[in-house]
């Protein structure tokens, strides 16, 4: 972080990319998980009186479109004061005259929940509610996809020899922190155990409404391209089950699918 002092002798283009760069330094500091030596130390001014400073700063620019601005001015205003929504908000304005828009892998990534003793909250999910992601390609997608199993209470996801890795930076950016919350395990389809009812998520089976969602199982869901493989539906025992569409594509996300799955699979066993 720099001294606002010394932000005003820089050229207005170097200025905005170091005020971007203060921003997001402040949103990690405010959430508790700033980088080893990029905490806020400045003594003579709080945390809070710095970012006010900053944004001032930036409300005299005068690219700064005027909707943008009215945004900020409302934001550093109100009572009380949400400092890490007008650090977020300030960035991305100043990204969008700088021509840089923020992508999945530039989020401030929340922290865990913690107990009073420091310790991280214990997770709390279904026992026995799985699934298996086959041959997942994009590292997004997967990252997703954990994100969705462990807010929707699964108890662990199991990815295929051929699946994206998870600690892909845009994996791990886009599970939020989840893929180091909930259990995973790669493993081929032979290794999936035995003692739990497997059902795929694919097209031409029963409709989602209609469906008999098992109390515990695990629910393969296939690759963009491809879908699931024939190996994979063999081996989906219990059934396979659709999500009813009507456009012309008739075409999920397979984050999104499986996120459908999720709400009507835990709607159904609770």
């Amino acid at each position: 972080m720099i001294p606002p002092d010394k932000l005003n002798q820089l050229t207005k283009g170097h200025r905005r990319r170091k005020l971007a760069l203060c921003f997001g330094s402040l949103e990690r500091d405010i959430a508790g998980i700033a980088e080893k030596g990029n905490e806020y130390s400045f003594n003579s001014m709080t945390r809070q009186e710095y970012t006010k400073r900053l944004v001032e700063i930036v409300l005299e620019d005068p690219q700064l479109p005027e909707n943008a601005k009215n945004e900020i001015k409302d934001l550093l205003s109100q009572e009380p004061f949400d400092e890490r929504r007008i650090c977020n908000v300030t960035r991305n304005h100043l990204l969008a005259i700088i021509g840089t828009f923020p992508a999945e892998w530039d989020l401030v990534i929340a922290p865990h929940k913690t107990t009073t003793e420091g310790t991280v909250e214990k997770r709390e999910f279904f026992p026995g509610l799985c699934v298996y992601a086959e041959d997942i390609r994009s590292p997004f997608n997967l990252g997703s996809i954990f994100r969705t199993a462990e807010a929707m209470g699964a108890e662990k996801v199991y990815i295929s020899p051929f699946c994206t890795d998870p600690n892909h930076p845009r994996a791990i950016r886009s599970g939020m922190g989840c893929i180091e919350t909930i259990p995973w395990e790669r493993c081929s389809l032979e290794d999936l155990p035995n003692d739990l009812p497997i059902f795929a998520l694919e097209t031409g089976g029963t409709p989602l409404e209609e469906f008999e969602f098992p109390k515990k199982g695990i629910v393969i869901i296939g690759s963009e391209e491809l879908g699931i493989s024939p190996q994979a539906l063999q081996k989906a025992s219990y059934g396979r089950v659709s999500i009813p569409m009507k456009g012309i594509k008739s075409s999920l996300n397979v984050g999104v699918a499986f996120g459908i799955l999720m709400q009507s699979w835990i709607s159904f066993i609770c």
